[in-house]
């Protein structure tokens, strides 16, 4: 089996502009992501925050690893009490006055096996919703006429 990283893509109706704020401002990312202490847009920023399902919520540390201001920024995303390490990859294209983002996230063969809250399914389930509802909804509120 190989190691394909989970990819999903999506097309909001809002300029480039409001999406690259709602995945880097803090303020932002607290109505549709995840409630953090702290982010800043900046190579080598760490943050961290809670998640996960019913069942178990787990401790995530994040550090900043590559920011291009208003299209791409990406992460690693591990867990302290567990092994292995992942890389989250937000890119950000300009369809005219519409958005398209590009969500990559590899590594996740390194997580634990024995744990169904790692498996692939579980991050896919994750991300299109996060990124199919909670950020869609958010970047195109006031856009609807």
């Amino acid at each position: 089996m190989k190691n394909e990283p989970f990819v999903i893509e999506r097309t909001y109706n809002a300029p480039i502009a409001t999406v690259w704020k709602a995945i880097t401002n803090r303020d932002d990312m607290e109505q549709w992501y995840f409630k953090l202490k702290e982010f800043k847009p900046e190579v080598g920023f760490k943050f961290e925050f809670t998640g996960g399902d019913e069942k178990m919520e787990y401790l995530h540390e994040c550090i900043v690893q590559e920011v291009v201001p208003g299209k791409k920024i990406a992460y690693t995303w591990r867990y302290p009490e567990y092994e292995g390490s992942s890389l989250v990859t937000w890119e950000l294209f300009e369809e005219g006055n519409k958005t398209r983002l590009k969500l990559t996230h590899e590594g996740l063969e390194t997580f634990p096996k024995n744990n169904s809250s790692f498996a692939k399914e579980s991050f896919a389930g994750g991300w299109t919703y996060i990124t199919g509802t909670s950020l869609k909804e958010f970047v195109e509120k006031g856009t609807q006429s």
